[in-house]
């Protein structure tokens, strides 16, 4: 059985811009562990939230010491209450460290990984280990609205959600520590433009030169 070779993906983008599922498409297609950074913000959120530690910093550092990344992506994570508690949370240095201590750990034990989120390619990947292609998701925000409508099973209001995906957006561009950027060599893909199969294979195209030249 040949050995396969490294393979590192970066996938950035704004919220419900179709980044969670292009980096499942790609990571099936080409056999990559996927991490979702996004996940581990979340779940410290939802830890937050239940137990209402005193001091936060402290509390997810004990949280996420012996943590099981496989576990966590079994959970459901998406609820409005913990998407409005996450984009203050991840402005948090101290929390963003923690955070980035496990995702490190992670990827330096995979040589075969998409790791997806707001930072990767800027912050995450950006050395040791270096990504070798990076992709940043755009979605206008009527589309992202009504996507994200449609996977809270149309709980909220349409023009609620939108609000709120506006507003976590503006957040995570203007943040203080590791904004969400498009980094120069990225590749730009616009989920609004492009069906899920054409997605794959824009995606594809570019891993596949990539395999070609290695």
């Amino acid at each position: 059985m040949t050995r396969q070779k490294k393979l590192i993906i970066a996938c950035d983008g704004e919220s419900a811009s179709g980044k969670s599922t292009a980096a499942k498409l790609i990571s099936k297609k080409y056999k990559l562990l996927l991490i979702n950074s996004g996940l581990l913000y979340r779940y410290a959120s939802k830890l937050i939230i239940k137990h209402k530690p005193k001091n936060q910093i402290t509390f997810v550092k004990n949280k996420f010491k012996n943590i099981s990344y496989k576990k966590i992506s079994k959970q459901n994570l998406h609820s409005e209450q913990i998407s409005n508690h996450v984009a203050g949370l991840a402005k948090i240095k101290k929390i963003r460290e923690i955070v980035n201590k496990v995702q490190i750990s992670i990827i330096r034990k995979n040589k075969r990984i998409c790791v997806e989120g707001r930072d990767i390619a800027s912050k995450i990947l950006s050395k040791n280990p270096k990504y070798d292609l990076a992709f940043y998701f755009k979605c206008s925000l009527n589309v992202a609205s009504y996507r994200r409508w449609l996977d809270i099973k149309k709980k909220l209001p349409l023009k609620e959600v939108k609000k709120s995906l506006k507003k976590r957006t503006l957040t995570d561009k203007n943040r203080k520590h590791s904004p969400l950027i498009r980094v120069r060599d990225s590749i730009l893909i616009r989920s609004d433009r492009l069906t899920k199969k054409q997605v794959l294979l824009k995606m594809s195209s570019y891993i596949d030169r990539l395999k070609t030249k290695n």
